[in-house]
């Protein structure tokens, strides 16, 4: 763990991952798993919201209440296979505002290439955190960021389920202001861009698609 990567080691977060990296596990048990390791790494990936405290009477007295501070944060999806980790974490923050940003990885040269970009506004008053399952080569998740930056992003945090030494280098190199939160760092990439020894595509995995 270093201040730029942090790797979410609790028992449950690697048990449901080892479940879901299984290929015999189901698109429904897939999408499950899925949203319930995004509960648990959206704990770690907002322990840095601002806080302040508000009076409030309890049973027994009145107190000085701990409460978070500021605008809501901001969720960005990288479709598609970003919407479920969102999902999950929406759960737990119903109240944060949601952008989505559509890129698409080129086969032949493996360049992001952007299709869409819908994202809430005030960015530079919001945490930003961007969420993608997979950091694989990294580009995709620069190009993003490198968009919200123009967007007026300035406080980012970076949520995914597999990263590899590769993506998470690519990412220090062109912003080293964003910290990464990721469940396992994979050993690396193979021909195509494929992390190893990864869990497939977790688009394809999650919405039954190939």
């Amino acid at each position: 763990m270093t201040q730029h990567l942090t790797i979410v080691d609790h028992p449950l977060v690697q048990h449901k991952l080892t479940i879901m990296r299984d290929k015999t596990t189901s698109t429904a048990g897939f999408r499950r798993l899925l949203r319930e390791i995004s509960l648990l790494l959206a704990y770690e990936v907002t322990r840095e919201l601002e806080m302040t405290t508000t009076t409030i009477e309890t049973p027994m007295q009145t107190m000085e209440a701990p409460t978070l501070e500021g605008k809501k944060l901001a969720l960005i999806s990288i479709l598609r296979a970003g919407n479920g980790l969102m999902d999950g974490i929406l759960e737990m923050i119903p109240g944060a505002r949601v952008g989505f940003v559509g890129m698409y990885r080129d086969p032949e040269t493996l360049q992001p290439v952007q299709y869409y970009c819908k994202v809430p506004n005030e960015l530079d008053a919001r945490m930003t955190i961007v969420v993608d399952p997979m950091l694989a080569t990294g580009n995709s998740s620069v190009a993003a960021i490198d968009l919200l930056k123009k967007q007026g992003a300035r406080n980012l945090r970076f949520l995914c389920l597999l990263a590899t030494p590769e993506g998470v280098a690519r990412m220090l190199e062109a912003h080293p202001d964003v910290p990464i939160v990721t469940a396992a760092l994979d050993a690396g990439l193979d021909d195509h861009g494929y992390i190893l020894p990864g869990l497939g595509d977790a688009g394809d995995r999650m919405f039954g698609t190939k």
